[in-house]
């Protein structure tokens, strides 16, 4: 099983297809005003926005994106406008996470975990592991 992507709603799809542009995702597909697709960086999984006439925030939902350059690219996204809930802060998980939001609330984290992403000290072993 791998992840194709995850979907949001948002109110005004060319203002979040600039907000994530923004974020450095490649816009890939739009149909018209209703949806957009976004490849990352790295990786297979693809991210989407489609249009909604209502969104509901917050829904406890919070959207992950690894950077590795973290601090750099906070710093480049607050130039640029964007504001964050919280700056750059390392974790007792081992991760450093930086918060904003998206133009329709969405929490949106971006931040870098290394090793510790997939293998942190305290992982589940199972059978496939050793």
């Amino acid at each position: 099983m791998d992840l194709n992507q995850v979907t949001m709603p948002v109110t005004d799809l060319s203002r979040s297809i600039a907000f994530y542009e923004r974020l450095g995702l490649t816009l890939i597909v739009r149909a018209e005003e209703r949806y957009a697709r976004f490849e990352l960086p790295f990786g297979n999984a693809t991210f989407s926005l489609h249009h909604a006439d209502e969104v509901r925030t917050p829904t406890g939902v919070v959207v992950y994106f690894e950077c590795e350059d973290l601090d750099e690219r906070v710093a480049r996204l607050i130039a640029s406008g964007i504001t964050f809930d919280t700056l750059p802060t390392d974790q007792p998980w081992l991760w450093r996470e930086a918060y904003t939001r998206d133009p329709d609330g969405h929490v949106i984290c971006l931040f870098r975990a290394g090793t510790h992403r997939h293998n942190p000290p305290w992982r589940i072993r199972t059978e496939t592991d050793e």
